[in-house]
Order: C-alpha cells, then sequence, then structure tokens
C-alpha cells in the first residue's frame, strides 16, 4: 500500500515536471506571440499573432520534421528561423520532458536545474545560429556564443544526471509573484516607450514590478519610482545621447 502510493506520488511529481518541461520548450513561441499582440496597437513592430501562431505552428508540426528527414537526402535548402528555433530548442526539451515521465528524479532541485540551464544554453545556440562562424582560423561573430552555448549544454546535462544518480533536496516552494510582475514590467517598457514616452513609461515600469512584493510601501514606492524616473530622465537622452521619446506621443503632436 505505501510503495503503490509513493509511486502514485512519484509518478504526479514527474508528470509536472514534464508539463513545466513542456512550457519551457515553447516559452519563446509564447512570448514571440504576447509580444505581436502590442503590434495590433502599434506599440511595436514585427509579425503579428495570427503570422507568430501560423509561422510557429507549421514549423514545430510539419517544418523541423520535413528539415529532419529532408537532411538524409539530397535538399540544401536553408531552414527559416522558426524551424531553427524548433530544431535546436523546442524538440530537445520536448524529448527531456518524455524522458521525464520513465525517471526516478532523487534530486530534483539538480535535475531541474540542470535542465533550465540547458534550455538557457540551447536558446544560446539557436539565436547565434545565424551569425558567422569560423573560417579556418579566424574566429566568427558567433563562434564563441556556440562554442560557451556548447559547454554549457554539456555542463547542465552533467547536473541535470547528478539529480538522476545522487539523492538531494526536494524542489523548494517557489514564488512566482516577483519574477511575474518584473518580466511584465520589462514588456510594458519595450512596447510602451515609443507611444508613451520615456517619462510615463519609466514610471509605470517600476510601479508594476512594485507589485512584485507583499511588503510594498505605495507611497515610498511612488517617491523612489519618481526619482529614478527623473534620473533615467537625465541620463539616457542627455548623458548618453539616446533618441528616446520623453513624453507621450499625442502630447508631443
Amino acid at each position: 500500500m505505501a510503495d503503490t502510493m509513493g509511486h502514485s506520488a512519484t509518478a504526479t511529481r514527474n508528470t509536472s515536471v514534464a508539463i513545466g518541461f513542456c512550457l519551457l520548450a515553447i516559452a519563446p513561441q509564447i512570448f514571440e506571440f504576447i509580444w505581436s499582440i502590442g503590434t495590433i496597437f502599434g506599440w511595436g513592430a514585427g509579425r503579428g499573432p495570427l503570422q507568430v501562431v501560423t509561422g510557429h505552428a507549421t514549423a514545430l508540426l510539419a517544418g523541423a520534421p520535413s528539415a529532419i528527414f529532408g537532411s538524409f537526402g539530397a535538399g540544401t535548402k536553408k531552414a527559416s528561423s522558426d524551424v531553427l528555433l524548433a530544431l535546436i530548442y523546442s524538440y530537445p526539451l520536448f524529448a527531456v520532458a518524455i524522458l521525464t515521465l520513465f525517471m526516478t528524479i532523487r534530486s530534483a532541485q539538480d535535475y531541474v536545474g540542470g535542465v533550465i540551464l540547458m534550455a538557457l544554453a540551447l536558446f544560446a545556440l539557436w539565436a547565434s545560429s545565424d551569425l558567422q562562424g569560423m573560417r579556418g582560423f579566424s574566429f566568427g561573430a558567433g563562434t564563441a556564443p556556440r562554442m560557451f552555448g556548447g559547454l554549457l549544454v554539456a555542463l547542465s546535462a552533467a547536473i541535470a544526471l547528478t539529480g538522476l544518480l545522487t539523492d538531494g533536496p526536494a524542489m523548494a516552494h517557489y514564488s512566482w509573484r516577483g519574477p511575474l510582475f518584473v518580466m511584465v514590467a520589462i514588456l510594458f517598457f519595450a512596447l510602451a516607450i515609443r507611444p508613451l514616452g520615456l517619462v510615463v513609461t519609466a514610471f509605470v515600469s517600476f510601479m508594476i514590478a512594485a507589485l512584485g512584493s507583499h511588503e510594498t510601501r505605495w507611497l515610498e514606492a511612488a517617491i523612489v519610482g519618481a526619482c529614478l524616473t527623473l534620473g533615467c530622465a537625465i541620463l539616457f537622452p542627455y548623458v548618453l545621447g539616446l533618441p528616446m521619446p520623453m513624453f507621450p506621443r499625442f502630447l508631443v503632436q
């Protein structure tokens, strides 16, 4: 009875971890989709939401498999960025997620941490895939990112393997509130800097990030946000000479 309950609990934990890895495997696609929503309101440049969904779905379901099987034939067509993202980043993490269902995780922190580091390394390899590599003995722009990315893949795989072979601590409780609101603040700043200007965007972004803590004192947060906004308004356009809009577009026009 106890063995059955223990096996059931382990299977449940493995399923949760595998689902998390599947979400991690499509995290860049989800982020681009969220970013593309801003194009509807003119807040950013790039593909629209429908184009993003269609492009990544086609790459995951058809483009990447065609590229894999085509590599065994005579096809030499250069793969698109969406297909390369699926091949280099998403598919390996999907494979890890499937294998996780059949493994006994003895140290969850090491295993999950190793896979997350692996995801960062795979993303770096994809991001540098269109950069020039080595030509003879000369280093190209993509040589160092690929070298460090490959090294990080090996190290992260070793860390994840440690989580399978040695006993260690289980996953500790993790609060998503702080990282969530910080990411929302960064995304808001990126989308709103052009239409709303630096002054409004910087202050609102700081206040959004302040939502990440239960201990925020809003009067103090507003004062600090105003001081940081003033610092940004002096630093970026005047000290660094960056051509950033200062005020909302509708006020300037």
